[in-house]
């Protein structure tokens, strides 16, 4: 639970960090942590990553705890 809550928390922060580079053509992280291909900004990335991968499962965890709704 608090895992799924960290996930989704950082992908969001990660999908707004998408808008700022398509709208504006900043880039936060790469800005915070000089530059996109600076270590702090690759370690970011990645585990802004890992969440993503993470939420995956929250959508079929998601689907199975509607399917066990609907068999009640």
């Amino acid at each position: 639970m608090v895992m799924d809550r960290i996930a989704l928390l950082l992908s969001v922060i990660g999908s707004l960090n998408w808008g700022l580079v398509g709208i504006f053509r900043f880039d936060l992280v790469a800005w915070i942590f000089g530059g996109s291909g600076a270590i702090g900004s690759r370690i970011i990335y990645t585990i802004i990553a890992l969440a993503g991968i993470w939420c995956i499962t929250l959508v079929f965890r998601a689907r199975d705890a509607f399917k066990s709704f609907d068999e009640e």
